[in-house]
């Protein structure tokens, strides 16, 4: 019995383990049409030009400006945001930074990519990318936990002399996710994605039109509810196998009962 158990628990974690690489073979979203991406972008948090996952932004803009986007991500989500700076053709080495800001404006670190770059003397265009963590459900209050709701990016420039002050520039931002599913997925849920100005939502108005908000800025089809992942799947499959090699191994290891030629009580 003690071999069955082993097994049972061996087929268990064998079918729990193969949920993360099954989960990040997700596609990615598909590409909204660039008819509608912003062609500039904004000046702070509160003027943030929004876009969708899939489409690329586009800005003219100065030397020396800080320019701010807006994008939706949802649970499941690891979200890359990649920028291209066009630079003027006579220009100083320039060090330029992609930061990108969860709905509560902390700054979320990158996994990976080259959020920060320097362009040598003449040098045409400078190419910026930041791979951030996995969106979850629900987090900590302590932590900074990436979390469903808008993300800002700003793009800037750090060290610049004042000759390259007021340079025209154009910078391209593009946005894009990969569906982790249920490998990240987490007990527990926020009550409300943190966009801004749906704590202050006002109610719907009699004559059927749509109520003011602060930003309407969603995934294509609409937020997560969150109770449902992959790992249900997982689980019910990993259950499903254990009970199998349960019996399995019950009926391997019971025998076939007492010898008829053993008298009874022997």
């Amino acid at each position: 019995m003690r071999a069955t158990r082993v097994l049972s628990a061996a087929l268990l974690a064998l079918g729990l383990a193969a949920a993360p690489a099954a989960a990040d073979s997700s596609p990615s979203p598909s590409a909204s049409p660039d008819g509608k991406a912003p062609t500039q972008a904004g000046t702070s948090f509160r003027t943030a030009a929004e876009m969708d996952q899939g489409q690329t932004a586009t800005a003219s803009a100065s030397t020396g400006d800080y320019l701010y986007w807006s994008f939706p991500a949802d649970t499941g989500q690891r979200p890359t945001v990649r920028a291209t700076v066009k630079l003027p053709t006579a220009h100083a080495a320039q060090t330029w930074q992609l930061d990108v800001y969860d709905g509560l404006r902390r700054r979320q670190s990158c996994q990976y990519g080259a959020a920060t770059r320097t362009a040598e003397q003449g040098t045409a265009t400078v190419d910026l990318a930041c791979v951030l963590r996995t969106v979850r459900a629900w987090s900590e209050p302590w932590a900074n936990d990436p979390l469903p709701g808008t993300y800002y990016v700003r793009l800037t420039v750090l060290n610049l002399g004042s000759a390259d002050l007021g340079l025209p520039v154009r910078a391209e931002v593009r946005a894009d996710s990969r569906n982790i599913g249920g490998a990240a997925a987490v007990d527990g849920s926020l009550g409300k994605p943190l966009v801004p100005g749906i704590a202050v939502e006002s109610p719907a108005r009699k004559d059927g039109s749509k109520p003011a908000v602060l930003s309407a800025i969603e995934p294509d089809d609409g937020w997560s509810s969150h109770w449902w992942s992959s790992r249900w799947v997982w689980t019910a499959v990993g259950g499903a196998l254990a009970a199998l090699a349960g019996i399995g191994g019950y009926a391997l290891t019971r025998g076939r009962g007492r010898p008829a030629y053993v008298p009874p009580g022997a």
